[in-house]
């Protein structure tokens, strides 16, 4: 059996779940989220409200990947309308910004022109500073995947480093060439 799978999730924070069908819906104080399971599992709520039990019908293997992934998901909506997730970016580099107008996000690195990224609905971004920006949301997937968006515009280089990256990331850094005698 799986072992992620098979560990109930618990409802904390005054998240509310409701489950119809295939449909779950997860509120909290963050905001709203719903996801539709395969059929190859069923989920259930405890009689108080308080776990959440998912379980497949059947050993077959794409019965087994889904019990896991479909819990996981769900644990990450209910982690994400209580506490939210948020991604932070550092932009490095000499005259390299980040600069936030209406729901465009205006990046300058090192292109001839300025390059603007819409904000997803449901995403807050904001810049505390120039060489930083803080994505935040209650859908997991929505953040990393704008922040990764983001960083892919500029990945750091290997030679100065310079470019977007997330915070705290090591950019290994190449010898250049050097000179010979």
């Amino acid at each position: 059996m799986s072992r992620i799978g098979k560990k109930p999730v618990s409802v904390v924070g005054g998240a509310k779940v409701s489950i119809n069908g295939a449909t779950i819906e997860v509120e909290g104080p963050k905001g709203k989220l719903s996801y539709e399971h395969r059929p190859e599992v069923s989920v259930a709520l405890s009689e108080d409200g308080k776990e959440i039990v998912v379980s497949r019908d059947s050993d077959e293997r794409p019965a087994r990947a889904y019990h896991g992934l479909t819990r996981a998901i769900i644990n990450n909506m209910v982690e994400g309308v209580t506490k939210g997730y948020e991604k932070k970016l550092e932009v490095v580099g000499v005259g390299y910004l980040a600069a936030i107008s209406g729901d465009t996000l205006q990046l300058r690195v090192g292109y001839a022109n300025e390059l603007h990224r819409k904000i997803p609905t449901g995403l807050t971004v904001t810049c505390p500073d120039q060489t930083h920006v803080v994505i935040q949301g209650c859908d997991k997937q929505s953040v990393g995947q704008f922040a990764a968006e983001i960083r892919a515009l500029r990945k750091p280089e290997p030679y100065k480093g310079k470019g977007v990256r997330y915070q705290g990331e090591q950019v290994k850094i190449k010898p250049g060439k050097s000179a010979t005698k």
